[in-house]
């Protein structure tokens, strides 16, 4: 790594600080489809751009990918700016405070770095790899919950688009294990809330059955940093090309995992019948 990721800390505080004014002072403004049932509103490009330009002037050798307009910057940068401008934008459009801006930077695939801003909770989640997890100035530490009858379990949102309802198979039959088992279940409609949340201790568990980088890296590194375990659904290492991100104390992380597979068993065999 050409620095430590900590010197790049106080340039991906200043951009998401930008972003902060633009959602609090903006309306979404006008949408556009990306496909059945999802979309981009005028703000999320706007956020995109602006943060792009930021990051290109304030660390001009990292690359940039966002969820709007892909990959911008040298191809060739070891290191990767990873954002979602708004994460939440169909609770933007309806008014909800559930959403947020997140920026994680990846070094070779690995998240090192992430910071996620609440804009109308007046919160912002940083974190740098091995240096801890932090709410503001506060440090911040997973929950202790070692059973999964005294937890509260994130989902993240269900599939829409292509494949959507193949997809929910799994999805639909996961919430209804996990409403047997759990002591509650949420869906916030937001993976960096989910993930912030798990490292504060406000969630036991989050389970998002998709991975995108722009969602989950500055989540993953928080959470990892703040004590909570983060793998796949078969319980390997969280990586970028994961297929599933499970973030939970590390208490209850067995008892997921049994959850998780005695699912997709079932979904698989009702599938094969």
């Amino acid at each position: 790594m050409t620095a430590a990721p900590g010197a790049l800390l106080p340039a991906a505080i200043e951009a998401v600080a930008i972003a902060n004014e633009l959602i609090r002072s903006r309306l979404p403004g006008f949408l556009t489809a990306k496909g059945d049932r999802d979309m981009a509103s005028e703000l999320d490009f706007a956020v995109e751009r602006s943060l792009r330009a930021h990051l290109r002037e304030r660390t001009p050798g990292v690359a940039v990918l966002g969820e709007e307009e892909g990959v911008s910057g040298d191809p060739d940068s070891e290191l990767l700016w990873a954002l979602d401008p708004i994460d939440g934008t169909a609770n933007l459009v309806h008014g909800m405070p559930l959403t947020g801006v997140s920026l994680g930077l990846l070094y070779a695939g690995r998240p090192v770095l992430g910071v996620i801003d609440l804009p109308f909770l007046g919160a912002r989640y940083w974190a740098v790899e091995h240096a801890g997890a932090y709410v503001g100035d506060r440090r911040i530490a997973a929950s202790r919950t070692a059973d999964l009858r005294d937890a509260v379990v994130a989902l993240g949102d269900y599939a829409v688009g292509v494949d959507a309802d193949d997809k929910n198979h799994l999805r639909l039959a996961l919430t209804g294990r996990l409403a047997g088992r759990a002591q509650r279940v949420r869906m916030l409609g937001s993976a960096a809330i989910d993930l912030a949340w798990v490292a504060e201790g406000k969630l036991d568990a989050s389970m998002t059955m998709s991975n995108k980088p722009w969602d989950t890296a500055a989540g993953v590194i928080i959470a990892r940093e703040a004590g909570v375990v983060v793998i796949d659904q078969d319980g390997s290492d969280h990586t970028s090309s994961s297929v599933a991100t499970i973030a939970a104390a590390p208490g209850i992380v067995e008892e997921l995992l049994a959850l998780l597979a005695w699912t997709q068993e079932e979904v698989e065999y009702r599938r094969g019948a």
